[in-house]
């Protein structure tokens, strides 16, 4: 069974990047190991974590916990999909 950890980053990795390369750019980690977390379903370490949540702040309540405060900012992957899907048509509301 694969970590919860590894995969809430995967999906945040899947809507904010192209793929597994970029991610991997972005949050400094080799892409073999992430394909390799991914694949096992180990837990990341503290560091990756860390990385993730410097990139993309708003995901780190969600990455962690799996629970979500809009209010305060912080969204799931899902949620920020919903908006972008809003603004492309139009009927978001900001």
């Amino acid at each position: 069974m694969s970590s919860e950890l590894t995969r809430r980053m995967r999906e945040i990795r899947e809507a904010e990047t192209s793929g597994r390369h970029e991610f991997s750019q972005l949050v400094g980690i080799n892409k073999k190991t992430l394909e390799s977390l991914e694949q096992t379903g180990r837990a990341p370490k503290g560091e990756l974590l860390e990385a993730v949540c410097s990139v993309w702040p708003k995901y780190t309540l969600w990455l962690m916990t799996g629970q979500v405060n809009e209010a305060g900012g912080q969204v799931s992957p899902e949620i920020e999909k919903a908006r972008k899907t809003l603004k492309q048509t139009g009927t978001d509301t900001d």
